[in-house]
């Protein structure tokens, strides 16, 4: 298995949680260790190559009682080339790679072996897995149980509101949720946030030979700046061509440090046959840094009424557009569409559209508990679609042909039996 996202999300500390659940657990990282890698600089052969890190870890290597483990294997290309001969040659034994930047280290192997190696992507904390970290665990039912007919009691949909708000300044990062979590102190979880945003951008100087390090910086600022409306290269730096904007986006996609929501006529399923990669959005890979990349004010944001929390910088919509990439299928890499009327002069636009069962299925983002509908009501007229759904600080409920869910329930969005029909 290769395990793939973004650094610092939790790949180290899942799969060492899961090889407690094993007899044994050997573990090798090629940055901290890089003597490992002439293990595999011959003959990449399973056998001989497990012998040498059973003797290198000191754990024994068998098949169906070890883990073994191969983290930031992006240091060893070759590691990542054996994979495919630990699955034909040792078929038992259970083997996961790992790294932050895994995905250019890949682009050099001509081959992984189709059918013998899958993929699982980590994204950062869900706001679900958020209410587990700080003791409200017992919130997810109550979310899950809700209904467009049934909505949550008022007493607990305040609650969820309250930690939605500290969800969305916190963000999703493990080590930040975990701050968080233990202190409550924000002084606390904002320097952690910076530790982490330094860390990603010292990261960058990996990439140099792909791209400048300030134009990376340059671009993961503006994703940041752009968030909400359609990503403009010349908004990035106008001394510099759009190919390599667009070429320097494409690394931070890579390297999970950003999504692309792009444009889908969405006349029918699949979504993607009806994409325009020339026309897209683009949005961070997590809230808290999203947050302090643009210099959030702490005690003003603590202080916003809930209006002016969701427009600031668009963090609804980015909320809702992290849950739905998180709440995808782990196997592959997850697509974001949203729908802008392509007539001359129209402005009509809907900020995400979703694969819900076998329709298509329109979803806005609203600040607050009010707003119009008037994209949502053309989409549902031009594309002759049974029904929409609205996302705001409301609770569960229905207006005519369109349900409405809470923020805190957009996994929900990725439910296929939700629907007002």
């Amino acid at each position: 298995m290769l395990l793939r996202g973004a650094r610092q999300v939790g790949k180290t500390f899942s799969v060492r949680a899961l090889g407690q659940s094993f007899p044994h657990f050997a573990e090798v990282n090629f940055e901290e260790t890089p003597d490992a890698r002439l293990f595999f600089s011959e003959a990449l052969t399973a056998a001989p190559i497990c012998e040498k890190l059973s003797a290198f870890t000191g754990v024994p290597i068998r098949q169906g009682e070890t883990l073994l483990f191969l983290d930031e294997a992006q240091a060893c290309p070759e590691a990542l080339a054996a994979l495919r001969y630990f699955h034909e040659q040792i078929p038992g034994l259970h083997v996961i790679a790992a790294g932050s930047l895994l995905e250019f280290a890949l682009q050099k192997i001509p081959s992984l072996g189709i059918g013998r190696i899958t993929s699982r992507f980590m994204y950062p904390m869900t706001f679900r897995e958020f209410l587990d970290a700080v003791g409200d665990g017992s919130l997810r039912t109550i979310i899950d149980e809700a209904a467009f007919s049934k909505p949550v009691d008022i007493p607990f949909h305040r609650r969820l509101l309250e930690r939605l708000r500290a969800y969305m300044l916190v963000g999703g990062m493990p080590a930040a949720v975990a701050a968080y979590a233990d202190t409550h102190d924000l002084h606390r979880v904002m320097s952690v946030l910076d530790d982490l945003l330094l860390g990603f951008q010292d990261d960058f100087g990996k990439y140099r030979q792909r791209t400048p390090v300030e134009r990376l910086n340059e671009t993961f600022r503006s994703v940041a700046a752009q968030t909400g409306g359609k990503f403009m290269c010349a908004t990035v730096n106008r001394e510099v061509k759009s190919t390599a904007i667009l070429d320097t986006l494409s690394l931070l996609t890579k390297a999970g440090l950003a999504h692309q929501i792009f444009h889908s006529h969405a006349r029918g399923l699949p979504l993607g046959a009806q994409a325009d990669s020339r026309r897209f959005k683009a949005i961070l890979f997590d809230m808290g840094i999203h947050q302090r990349l643009l210099g959030l004010n702490v005690p003003a944001y603590l202080t916003a009424s809930e209006v002016a929390l969701v427009n600031g910088g668009s963090l609804a919509e980015l909320f809702v557009g992290l849950h739905l990439v998180a709440h995808q299928t782990a196997h592959r890499r997850p697509e974001l569409f949203y729908w802008h009327r392509e007539a001359r002069g129209a402005n009509a636009e809907v900020d995400y559209v979703i694969q819900m069962g076998n329709d298509v299925c329109p979803v806005e983002i609203k600040a607050g508990v009010r707003g119009g509908m008037q994209s949502m009501r053309l989409f549902l007229k031009e594309h002759a679609v049974v029904f929409g759904l609205r996302l705001s600080m409301e609770n569960f409920g229905r207006i005519h042909d369109t349900g409405i869910l809470p923020l805190y329930a957009a996994h929900r969005l990725c439910d296929d039996t939700l629907s007002i029909v």
